[in-house]
């Protein structure tokens, strides 16, 4: 197996082994659920209390998963753990758990784990790179566009404008993002971003060929947040 595909079972594996747990899957492997599938470094979960996170790191030390000594860095701060585990030679797949609180590193807006479990439902999880399929719970399409727009990253802006034509409710989604962060300074760097002369190519590294329609459609459904 090349080393992405590599990595994409690990992740696969280790959520078939904890999905019997209550916990909801966010990030990029959440994005996966309803977008084109793209590589993601590491799997995010969200879970509501420690007695739970117990037993899923539990799950995880039995496939050889170390806990991270350095945690001072990456998208979160507050309490959570980081969950490692070496598949080749510098190549690592890592699980991110936020327990109680999604606390975004860079604006200091939070999440609660009731806000994102509320915001879930089980969804069929497909891989990128190998045939394997999860029902698992995974944060909705409104829920984590609202997520994406707060941390606003690169990455963040690619993958919003992918879920945008998933979204049910943007009054929701403008309200909730308006409660944490200044919605037009997030929008207008969306907006910068999506429109400047490299953006496609680099989604299109990131996620394969998109078509002019796809990508124009997509580019007008975000204004729909404005």
């Amino acid at each position: 197996m090349e080393p992405l595909q590599l990595r994409e079972k690990e992740v696969f594996d280790a959520l078939n082994q904890i999905k019997n747990y209550k916990f909801v899957v966010i990030g990029g492997y959440a994005v996966n659920a309803y977008t084109l599938p793209r590589f993601s470094v590491d799997c995010d979960i969200v879970t509501e209390e420690r007695g739970t996170t117990a037993k899923i790191t539990k799950e995880l030390y039995k496939l050889d998963y170390a806990k991270a000594k350095d945690t001072d860095f990456g998208p979160y701060a507050g309490d959570f753990l980081r969950y490692e585990k070496t598949i080749k030679k510098n190549f690592m797949v890592s699980f991110d758990i936020l327990i109680k609180n999604v606390y975004d590193r860079q604006t200091k807006a939070i999440f609660s784990a009731e806000w994102v479990f509320k915001n879930s439902s089980l969804i069929m999880l497909k891989g990128k790179t190998i045939t394997q399929e999860l029902n698992i719970r995974i944060v909705n399409p409104d829920a984590l566009l609202v997520m994406k727009v707060v941390s606003c990253r690169n990455t963040d802006i690619r993958d919003i404008f992918m879920l945008t034509p998933q979204v049910k409710d943007f009054g929701w989604a403008k309200k909730e993002i308006s409660e944490r962060v200044d919605f037009g300074n997030r929008f207008s760097k969306i907006m910068d971003k999506i429109t400047s002369a490299q953006f496609k190519d680099n989604l299109q590294g990131v996620y394969g060929f998109i078509d002019k329609e796809l990508f124009e459609r997509n580019k007008r459904l975000i204004t729909e947040l404005a």
